[in-house]
C-alpha cells in the first residue's frame, strides 16, 4: 500500500483581469468617467505616489479571487503610479483606494448598489461618490468612526482627499478643481489649448509690430538727423 503525502506545494491562485464586460453602456456613462479619471490624472500629474485607475479589478483579500469590485474611477494614495492589471492589494502594502466613484448606468440594480456599497465600507474606501446621469442624482459617502456615512448635502461639497468641488448645473454633473478650474473634457482641452496658441501667436504678431514701427520710427529720426547735418545744423543742439 502506497501512501500519498499531502503535497505542501501551495496552489497557484488566478485572480482574473477581466470579467468581459464593457466599461459602459452608453456614451453618457462612458464621457463621465474618462472624464473623472483623465482630469484626476491631470491633477495628480506631478505626483509620483497617488495612482489613478478606471475600471480595474481590486482584490483586497490574498488568495480569494472572489471578492473584488472594479470600481469606475479609483484613487489610492500611497502607491505609485505605473500599469497594472489589476489592484492587488497585499502587493500595494495593503493600501486600499481611498476614493472611489461609481457612474450609473440604466442596468444598475438598488440590490447592486447595495453590495457595492458594502464592499466598499467593509474594505476601507473613505470616499465613495455615485452619479445618476439619468436622474442626475449625485451621492457621496465619507467615512467616519470606520463606516461610510452619507453627506448630508453634496451640492459645493469638497473632497477632503482630492480637493475637488462638485457642483449641479442645470442638471449636469460638474466638477473643480482646487484652483477653481472646471474639469474639462479632451475636446474643450484641446480647443482651450488651440485658443492659447491662438492668442500667443496673435502677441506674437503685434509684438512684432510695434518692433517694426519702432524701427521705422528709428530709421526716420535718423534720416531727419542727416538732413539737419546736410543744412549745417547741429540736431543736437535743437534738444
Amino acid at each position: 500500500m502506497v501512501t500519498q503525502l499531502p503535497s505542501s506545494t501551495k496552489k497557484s491562485i488566478i485572480y482574473p483581469e477581466t470579467d468581459g464586460q464593457p466599461i459602459a453602456e452608453n456614451t453618457k456613462q462612458f464621457e463621465l468617467i474618462v472624464l473623472i479619471k483623465k482630469n484626476l490624472d491631470l491633477l495628480f500629474a506631478n505626483e509620483p505616489n497617488v495612482f489613478v485607475a478606471g475600471d480595474l479589478f481590486w482584490y483586497p483579500v490574498e488568495d480569494d479571487n472572489m471578492t473584488r469590485r472594479a470600481p469606475d474611477v479609483m484613487v489610492a494614495f500611497g502607491r505609485s503610479k505605473g500599469d497594472r492589471g489589476s489592484y492587488l492589494q497585499w502587493q500595494e502594502d495593503n493600501i486600499p483606494p481611498q476614493v472611489v466613484f461609481e457612474i450609473l448606468s440604466p442596468s444598475n440594480t438598488a440590490k447592486e448598489m447595495i453590495v457595492k456599497y458594502k464592499f466598499y465600507d467593509r474594505y476601507g474606501v473613505e470616499e465613495y461618490y455615485i452619479y445618476d446621469p439619468q436622474t442626475t442624482e449625485l451621492s457621496g459617502w465619507l467615512r467616519s468612526e470606520n463606516e461610510l456615512a452619507e453627506i448630508p448635502q453634496m451640492i459645493n461639497w469638497v473632497s477632503p482627499r482630492l480637493g475637488i468641488r462638485f457642483e449641479l448645473s442645470d442638471g449636469e454633473l460638474q466638477i473643480y478643481r482646487p484652483d477653481g478650474q472646471k474639469f474639462l473634457t479632451y475636446l474643450e482641452l484641446a480647443q482651450q489649448r488651440e485658443q492659447a496658441q491662438i492668442a500667443a501667436e496673435q502677441e506674437r504678431q503685434r509684438a512684432e509690430q510695434e518692433r517694426q514701427r519702432a524701427e521705422q520710427a528709428e530709421t526716420q529720426l535718423e534720416s531727419l538727423r542727416t538732413l539737419l547735418r546736410d543744412r549745417g545744423i547741429n540736431p543736437e543742439e535743437l534738444q
